[in-house]
Order: C-alpha cells, then structure tokens, then sequence
C-alpha cells in the first residue's frame, strides 16, 4: 500500500434522480434522497480517496458504517460527500464522509474500510 496518511480527502458529487429515492430504493415511502443512495455516494468517496494510494493487486472493502441522515433532499437537488481519511490502523482505513446540499450538512457517515489482496478476496467467494 502507498502513503494513506490520515487526511487524504476527495468529494463526490450526486444529483438526486428518481432512482435514488427511498421509493425506488425500498427504504422509505417518500421521494427524497434514500440512506441506501446516500450511503454509497459516502463509500464512493471514500473509495476514490483511496484510488491513488494502492498498489497493483490490492483494494479495500467496506466493513462498518454509521449514517446520521440528518436532513431529506428532494429529486432535483445536488448533493457533495466529502470524504476524509482519519484513521490508518494496519489494513483497517477509519473515515469520516460529511454530506452536503447548498452548504448545509445533511449527513455525517463514519465508515471503515479495509484493504485485502483484490485475488484472494475473490478466491474466498468461490463455492
């Protein structure tokens, strides 16, 4: 692994389409901006924190995830996840995603992810 020193950051962004809804997604009976939606805009920008610090063969999965989905974003708005590396313990990589619209946070996530060899992961999965 190269250098993951705490405070890699990158933001991801996300206009919320009709598929991210809670409707669509089956977590919720409104159209607004579902947790599940929300939830992998988070890891995405975690995992593209990341992009340029592995080496050939390896990646990271995600293990743990804490939502505080503090305010409902309507189909329509443009949602930011600012992703921050906080933490580097061995192969576990500690997170903290605050989400935005319009400047104003609508989500904090905590998320930990972990590195594994990419084969290896695999050849675990096979039956």
């Amino acid at each position: 692994m190269g250098r993951c020193d705490p405070g890699l950051k990158l933001a991801r962004t996300l206009t919320v389409g009709e598929e991210h809804t809670a409707i669509e997604l089956g977590s919720g009976d409104v159209p607004v901006l579902g947790t599940p939606a929300l939830l992998a805009l988070a890891e995405s920008a975690c995992v593209g924190a990341l992009t340029d610090e592995l080496e050939a063969g390896e990646t990271t999965v995600g293990t743990w995830a804490d939502v505080e989905h503090l305010k409902a974003s309507p189909v329509g708005a443009t949602v930011c996840a600012h992703a921050t590396l906080i933490g580097h313990h061995g192969r576990r990589l500690e997170f903290r995603v605050t989400v935005e619209q319009g400047g104003e946070q609508i989500a904090l996530v905590k998320h930990r992810r972990v590195l594994v060899d990419r084969e290896r992961f695999l050849a675990k999965l096979a039956v």
